[in-house]
C-alpha cells in the first residue's frame, strides 16, 4: 500500500464482506470500515448488485476530516459555476481530490481508489466517486460524456440537455410519469457508436432534485414532510426556482420496480434553451449542431472532471479544452431539437413522448 493510502486508512480495519456492482461488463467492489455505509450503498445501488469477482475495488474509510499537509490547487470550474468545489494535488501514487466544503478526500490511481472522511454524512460524494470509476471505464472504451438526462421507451432513448437551472430534471421526471417510459440517467449520458446506431448508456445515479421540482409533482411530494411542502409552497415562484437543496429520487420506489434501463439506442436529443420570462410560445425546432456550436459546447458537452484518468494512467487537467469534433461525428445522424420560448413543461412532455413513441 502506498504511503498516501496508508495515511488515509489510519490503520482502520475493514468490515467483513463487500458490495459488488455489475455495470455493463465492469464490476466494482465496495468495501469500508463502516457496516452502516456498506448497507446504505447496497440499498442505493440495489438494481446493479452482482455476485461476480470485481475488476476494481473502491474503499471508503469513515473518519474525521484529515489534514494531509498538502497544498491543494482549486480545480477550475466550468463557465457559469461559482464558488470553490474541488481542489486537487497530483502525487506519485496518483491524484488526491478534496471536496472543499466537506473535507472529504479521495485518492484516484491505477492501484488505489479510496474515499476518506465523514463518508456517512456525505454519502452522495462517495456515490459520485464510485460512479467516477465507471465513467472512467466507459470513456476509456470510447464513450463520450454528455451533460444530459436519458429516458427510454421500447429500447429507444431521448437525451435531454439544457443550460444550468433550465428545468432538465423537472422535465425528465414529468415524462417519467408515463408508464411506458424508463429512466436511463439524470445528468451524465454516455454515447458510443454500436454497429449501425448510436448507443446511449446511463450511470447508476439517482436523480437529485430541488424542492421546486418536488412540490409541483404529485408523485414526488412524499419526499418532503408536510411541513416542508407547506414552507416551500408558500415561497414566491422566483425564490423557489433558485433554491439549491438537493434530494434523491428513488426511481423504483416512486415509479415502480423495473423502471430503470441501463442502455438503449439513441433516437433523438432535446436541448432546452427556453426561459421563464420568454415572450414567445414554447417551440421545438430541429437544428444542425455544426451550425449551432453554442448548443453543443455549452449544453451537451461535459468535462470528465478531476477524477478522470486516461488509459495510460495520466490525468485530465482543468485547462484541457474539450474537442467538439467527436461529438459532431457521433451525433451527425441524430435529430437534435432546440426548445425555445417560454418554459412550458406540459408541451415539452408531450413532445418528448411523441419523439420516443413515434
Amino acid at each position: 500500500m502506498s504511503n498516501i493510502a496508508k495515511q488515509l486508512s489510519q490503520g482502520l480495519e475493514l468490515a467483513e464482506g463487500q458490495v459488488v456492482l455489475g455495470l455493463s461488463e465492469y464490476r466494482i467492489g465496495l468495501r469500508s470500515n463502516s457496516h452502516e455505509l456498506l448497507e446504505k450503498l447496497g440499498v442505493y445501488f440495489a438494481h446493479t448488485l452482482d455476485a461476480g469477482e470485481p475488476d476494481i475495488e473502491v474503499i471508503a474509510y469513515e473518519t474525521a476530516p484529515q489534514d494531509l499537509g498538502l497544498d491543494f490547487i482549486d480545480w477550475k470550474r466550468e463557465p457559469g459555476k461559482t464558488g470553490r468545489k474541488d481542489a486537487y494535488v497530483d502525487v506519485e501514487d496518483g491524484r488526491l481530490v478534496q471536496k472543499v466544503r466537506t473535507g472529504m478526500v479521495f485518492l484516484q490511481s491505477e492501484t488505489h481508489r479510496i474515499a476518506a472522511g465523514p463518508c456517512l454524512a456525505n454519502d452522495n460524494q462517495v456515490i459520485n466517486f464510485i460512479n467516477a470509476q465507471y465513467m472512467n471505464w466507459l470513456q476509456n472504451n470510447g464513450e463520450l460524456i454528455c451533460h444530459a438526462s436519458g429516458l427510454v421507451v421500447d429500447a429507444r432513448c431521448l437525451g435531454i440537455a439544457g443550460f444550468s437551472g433550465g428545468g432538465k430534471s423537472t422535465l425528465m421526471l414529468k415524462v417519467l410519469d408515463d408508464d411506458n417510459v424508463h429512466y436511463l440517467t439524470n445528468d451524465r449520458l454516455f454515447i458510443a457508436k454500436d454497429n449501425t446506431h448510436v448507443r446511449a448508456t446511463g450511470i447508476p445515479k439517482l436523480p437529485r432534485i430541488n424542492p421546486g421540482t418536488i412540490v409541483h409533482n404529485e408523485k414526488l411530494k412524499s419526499i418532503l414532510s408536510p411541513e416542508q411542502q407547506e414552507h416551500f409552497l408558500s415561497m414566491p415562484n422566483e425564490e423557489l426556482w433558485h433554491i439549491e437543496d438537493k434530494y434523491d429520487v428513488d426511481v423504483e420506489d416512486v415509479y415502480g420496480e423495473g423502471k430503470i434501463a441501463p442502455t438503449a439506442k439513441l433516437k433523438a436529443f432535446l436541448v432546452l434553451n427556453w426561459t421563464r420570462d420568454g415572450e414567445t410560445p414554447c417551440t421545438f425546432t430541429q437544428v444542425d449542431l455544426a451550425k449551432r456550436p453554442e448548443l453543443l459546447e455549452r449544453a451537451i458537452m461535459k468535462s470528465p472532471g478531476p477524477f478522470y484518468q486516461f488509459a495510460d494512467g495520466s490525468f485530465l487537467q482543468d485547462d484541457m479544452p474539450l474537442d467538439p469534433a467527436p461529438y459532431l461525428d457521433m451525433l451527425k445522424d441524430i435529430p437534435i431539437f432546440e426548445v425555445s420560448g417560454t418554459i412550458d413543461f406540459d408541451a415539452a412532455t408531450q413532445f418528448c413522448l411523441e419523439q420516443m413513441k413515434g
